[in-house]
């Protein structure tokens, strides 16, 4: 069936985003080295992204719901492929954290439009696994793109590889324009939220009912954007390795992180179909949440790099099982107003991200070890499993008190 088509042409996507925004990561040292930039300095390069994708999302999700996903996304992958390209023409500071913002501006209305794409051509009841398949190509893409970015930077420098990588998404940006249709032939009709009335962009910030959902995805990402971010370089420099031996350390929370969204996908859409739909969004998250508070907590304690990484591993896990619950709980709430209320939600998830990315090196020159950081952010993960308590989006049977 073609709504299955969607799910994989998304799960495309999906990748594609996560490679182009991790390959930075794996590029630190040649970028740094090359234009003279600081730890501090590639603190600014990785959150400049993460403030433009954050700022971005709300009026990206409010173009997915207004113009529909299918010229929406069509033109922001278009864009963020070529501001990737122009990563590779950066000269200095100022031009970096510009193109850098810009392409963060560029990939807010990725899973936004996702979102949305998912309202119109999925039923409720599949939509756990559907966010899980989306958000594992996300994971898969980050890592590839670490040992990718190693063997293109080894052979044509990193300037070159941006180049090379921004094809990639104008590719898909044409494919997706000819082929998608916003609407099935037999349109999906949208199951009315517990309340009886969707929630929409209004309404989330006019008052504190959404509240909860901001905070704990602020948590989440915090937690996961170190993977993208400081993980690769860590554990380069914690354990003396080379980039090869980082990279395939590097990748391997990436890859778990792409079975956990499989995983979590799958549980939400089972109890929502059991008597225990009440909670087929909420037990998942706060499960994944005390899994990521207790993996990163650990990290910094760990000996050796394949400790270090089993614990990333952990923490990823769990953060990742989270992210499923969170879509769900977004387009059950919101129906036709999911892409704009997902993207409120979004924006604060990577308002987190770019906190966590100036948080680490600041709070390691402070104290003189990560362990700061990874203490944070297990207390915000462990803030977000309260959060999710209060969480409700579907209905509970009869028999079971919500």
């Amino acid at each position: 069936m073609k709504r299955y088509g969607v799910v994989a042409a998304l799960f495309v996507l999906s990748m594609i985003t996560y490679i182009d925004r991790a390959c930075i990561s794996t590029a630190k040292d040649p970028v740094a080295r090359d234009l003279g930039f600081s730890d501090a300095q590639m603190g600014l390069v990785f959150g400049a992204f993460a403030l433009g994708y954050a700022l971005a999302q709300i009026p990206s999700g409010w173009l997915a719901d207004r113009y529909g996903p299918r010229l929406v996304l069509a033109a922001v992958v278009a864009g963020w492929s070529l501001l990737t390209a122009l990563t590779g023409a950066a000269w200095n500071l100022t031009s970096m954290v510009v193109i850098r913002f810009l392409f963060g501006v560029g990939e807010a209305g990725a899973f936004p439009g996702s979102a949305r794409a998912f309202v119109n051509w999925l039923p409720v009841s599949e939509r756990g696994l559907a966010n899980g398949v989306l958000f594992s190509g996300s994971r898969i893409g980050a890592a590839l793109a670490f040992p990718l970015l190693v063997t293109m930077v080894d052979k044509w420098g990193w300037r070159m590889s941006f180049v090379l990588l921004g094809g990639i998404g104008v590719v898909w940006a044409v494919f997706w324009l000819a082929w998608f249709r916003d609407y099935p032939e037999k349109r999906i009709p949208v199951a009315p939220p517990p309340s009886g009335k969707a929630i929409g962009l209004r309404e989330v910030f006019r008052t504190t009912a959404f509240l909860p959902a901001m905070v704990q995805y602020f948590a989440g990402n915090f937690t996961f954007f170190i993977c993208l971010s400081w993980m690769h370089p860590y554990l380069k420099r914690q354990y003396s390795l080379t980039d090869a031996e980082a990279a395939a350390y590097a990748m391997a929370p990436l890859l778990v992180g792409a079975v956990s969204q499989w995983t979590a996908g799958f549980v939400v859409d089972r109890l929502y179909a059991s008597r225990w739909s009440a909670w087929s969004r909420r037990l998942p998250a706060m499960a994944g949440f005390a899994m990521a508070a207790g993996g990163v907590l650990a990290v910094s304690s760990m000996e050796t790099p394949l400790g270090a990484a089993l614990a990333f591993t952990a923490a990823t896990f769990g953060a990742d099982m989270t992210i499923s619950p969170s879509w769900s709980y977004c387009a059950d709430v919101a129906g036709k107003s999911a892409g704009s209320v997902s993207a409120a939600m979004n924006m604060i998830g990577n308002l987190g991200a770019f906190v966590s990315a100036n948080a680490f090196p600041w709070l390691l020159g402070l104290t003189g070890s990560a362990r700061a950081y990874f203490t944070v952010a297990a207390i915000l993960n462990v803030i977000a499993i309260f959060c999710w308590i209060s969480m409700r989006s579907t209905k509970a049977p009869a028999t079971l008190e919500s």
